[in-house]
């Protein structure tokens, strides 16, 4: 077998390429296909998660069910939101600090928060590991955040680095 090709590089791809779909809400074979080259020359590149370390299963189906509650979640917020006469949303850009740890997580990071309605990642800058988010709600920055801390955690668990750079 392919040593570039290890279990963690194809979850990787899988997780990307499903990702890739669902930002363009489209399960179709052209989305598939460009998900997965996509995805492999991100990580060909070395722009996404190290390749080197495992993957927790166990972590990887809380990650992966914690996004489709946030779809779930998020979708009817924002439903409610436009379909109600009065506007509740008070918009603003929050930056969130993750650990250093996870900056090899960045990406995966990006695509879980942006992938949910109502919310998107407008900026990550690595060195500091920051994400700056747009939100429709600044009352809930708070919740927010520890939302995207609890992302990031079962992040790094579900898809260890042996080593993060410094």
């Amino acid at each position: 077998m392919n040593p570039w090709l290890t279990t963690r590089r194809f979850v990787m791809i899988v997780v990307f390429t499903a990702a890739w779909c669902g930002l363009w809400r489209d399960l179709s074979f052209a989305n598939v296909a460009s998900g997965a080259v996509l995805s492999t020359l991100i990580l060909a590149l070395g722009l996404g998660t190290a390749g080197q370390g495992g993957v927790n299963f166990g972590a990887l189906v809380r990650l992966s069910w914690l996004v489709i509650v946030d779809l779930v979640q998020s979708t009817k917020s924002v439903a409610y939101e436009v379909l109600t006469p009065t506007d509740y949303t008070e918009e603003s850009v929050i930056a969130v600090k993750v650990p250093k740890s996870t900056r090899n997580h960045l990406l995966l990071l990006t695509v879980a928060i942006t992938l949910t309605p109502g919310t998107a990642v407008v900026d990550a800058d690595p060195e500091t590991c920051t994400l700056y988010l747009h939100v429709l709600h600044h009352d809930r920055t708070v919740e927010t955040v520890a939302h995207v801390e609890q992302l990031a955690r079962l992040a790094r668990e579900a898809l260890p680095v042996d080593k993060v750079d410094a």
